[in-house]
């Protein structure tokens, strides 16, 4: 989201204006369709490869389609450099995944505090590597022949983030409001828009505050279930048994109502990430868009709640009807396979049989993921810009050229970490 968040502030006009007036997305929802099916089967001939030319022609689709003031946004950037920079990366990494093998050998009782370590290690690297692919996209987007781009320590970045996720995960996530508030402050202090600086005025205490009833409709059950789930058992009960002994003792310890309340904690899990996410994700997005600022220009988004919903509900739309299609289509196949099979010798039939199953997993992954690119995150650029309201866009006339274009060896670690994104 580093080019979104470098392309959506500067893109407004004049004095608080209407948001359709300040900014609007005028991309047509069938030429992404097509663009991200034409990708899809092209990633599959290609084994993957083609994901960096998919990924350039996605970002020219929602940046010259992102228009402020009558005029587009640019994307400069080009496949081949990706493609560059991500095997920089990965002759990087070789020898780093290397040496955390080869010690996980030689550590034998040790090899957990290894592993540890390097999801440690790998954690700071992938803040280090999106930081760094941010700098990358603001370089290659360019509004009124003026390019982003971004100054700032990427190591310092990695190491606050790493220490604000870990603060998350020990608070249960009460601290994620102020952990994006610092980090976002951080981003937006060392991005420019030519020489026209960057700020963050979010509120982490006013977000903290929208999203309390959501932190607690989603934790609080959790944790009381897993509470019920280690106190319903009678942990003495279980050790030093085994056969039907051991089936007793289970009884016995009361593990069977145990699972019932975990069971009952993960599956209030489960569906509070689908119902309560979207609300949680269209408030973080008004929050962070509005927080925004360059030089005096501000921004405010009218995002509303109910759009992110319709959003998802017609992924899970698609998703059901691409479901049915896959299933009458594998089942089709299964029967062709079956009916092949037996006529050819039993080394062909295994080598026919694994690769229909690849080719089908593939092309259900290539599926579901074009469905929720087209429908959630298309859908989501386009509200969040159509959205806008601009103050002070007349600040833009007078802003003159800076900043040099960044190396892709950034994005190319993002890519290969799998911490990228549009």
């Amino acid at each position: 989201m580093a080019g979104f968040h470098a392309s959506v502030p500067a893109a407004h006009s004049g004095d608080v204006a209407q948001p359709a007036e300040a900014s609007r997305f005028r991309g047509s929802a069938g030429d992404y369709w097509r663009l991200l099916v034409h990708g899809a089967v092209l990633l599959m001939l290609t084994l993957g490869i083609y994901r960096f030319w998919l990924t350039t022609d996605i970002r020219r689709f929602l940046w010259l389609n992102t228009e402020l003031a009558g005029e587009s946004f640019e994307y400069v950037g080009t496949a081949r450099e990706i493609l560059l920079g991500f095997l920089i990366a990965v002759a990087i990494l070789l020898p780093l995944y290397s040496g955390f093998f080869l010690l996980t050998l030689g550590l034998g009782a040790w090899a957990v505090v290894s592993n540890l370590l390097a999801l440690l290690i790998l954690a700071v690297l992938g803040q280090y590597a999106a930081y760094r692919a941010r700098r990358y996209r603001l370089t290659r987007t360019v509004y009124r022949g003026i390019r982003f781009h971004q100054t700032g320590s990427a190591w310092r970045y990695a190491t606050c983030a790493a220490l604000w996720w870990t603060l998350t995960v020990l608070t249960l996530g009460l601290a994620y409001p102020f952990a994006q508030a610092r980090l976002e402050r951080f981003k937006m202090g060392n991005t420019f828009f030519g020489d026209l600086p960057g700020r963050f005025e979010g509120s982490a205490l006013r977000l903290l505050l929208r999203g309390l009833l959501l932190w607690f409709l989603a934790v609080v059950p959790v944790i009381a279930g897993l509470g019920a789930f280690l106190l319903g058992i009678d942990w003495s009960a279980l050790p030093g048994a085994g056969g039907e002994d051991l089936l007793n003792r289970l009884e016995a310890g009361g593990l069977g109502h145990a699972l019932v309340y975990g069971a009952l904690a993960g599956a209030w899990l489960l569906l509070a990430i689908a119902i309560l996410y979207p609300l949680f994700q269209a408030m973080v997005l008004r929050w962070w868009v509005s927080g925004l600022r360059f030089g005096d220009v501000t921004v405010t988004s009218h995002l509303r709640t109910a759009q992110v919903l319709g959003l998802y509900g017609r992924c899970l739309w698609y998703a059901f009807l691409f479901t049915l299609a896959a299933t009458a289509i594998v089942g089709l196949g299964t029967l062709v396979i079956g009916t092949v099979t037996p006529e050819l010798d039993p080394m062909a039939g295994e080598v026919v049989v694994t690769l229909a199953l690849l080719a089908a997993y593939v092309a259900l992954a290539l599926g579901y993921s074009t469905i929720y690119q087209a429908t959630v995150r298309l859908g989501l650029w386009r509200c969040v810009v159509d959205s806008l309201a601009v103050s002070n866009l007349a600040v833009l006339d007078h802003v003159s050229a800076a900043g040099a274009a960044a190396s892709p060896v950034g994005e190319g670690l993002a890519d290969a970490l799998n911490v990228g994104g549009v």
